[in-house]
């Protein structure tokens, strides 16, 4: 093992693949890069589905300009990331890049996660929030990966 080796991809007991701790990590530690071709939505909505039997599941991270990154194109192992609604990191854009932050500390074989936070114009349905079920098993888990409406 590398002696900088932090973290590693494996199976996901929330879903598939998933990115694990592999040494302490400490609260405020930038983890990883979320690196992939940085496209226009257009471009994603063109591409839209990477997996067409799993449509909802994509690389895709928005970025505030009104970008995304496709992680699928030139990503790396942050695209494993899964989804928590109470997680223990979080994502910062800095720029054109994304960062991913530990919140507090992480022990060695622990999962990552972060609030994917998945923002979707349509109006909030049984049928959408399915589509978008979230499984971390948190206390606090609000059932879906879809932001909160304000």
């Amino acid at each position: 093992m590398a002696a900088k080796r932090r973290i590693e991809v494996r199976k996901s007991g929330v879903h598939g693949k998933g990115v694990y701790a592999v040494k302490r990590l400490r609260k405020g530690d930038r983890v990883i890069e979320y690196k992939g071709e940085i496209i226009s939505w257009r471009e994603a909505l063109r591409r839209h589905p990477h997996d067409p039997a799993h449509p909802t599941h994509t690389f895709y991270f928005s970025l505030e300009d009104g970008r995304c990154i496709d992680g699928k194109v030139d990503g790396n192992n942050a695209r494993w990331i899964n989804h928590a609604c109470s997680p223990n990191c979080e994502a910062r854009e800095e720029g054109e890049h994304v960062y991913i932050y530990a919140t507090r500390e992480i022990e060695p074989g622990e999962e990552l996660f972060y609030d994917y936070g998945l923002v979707i114009d349509a109006r909030y349905t049984a049928k959408l929030k399915r589509e978008y079920a979230c499984h971390c098993g948190s206390k606090a888990c609000r059932g879906t990966l879809l932001a909160p409406k304000r």
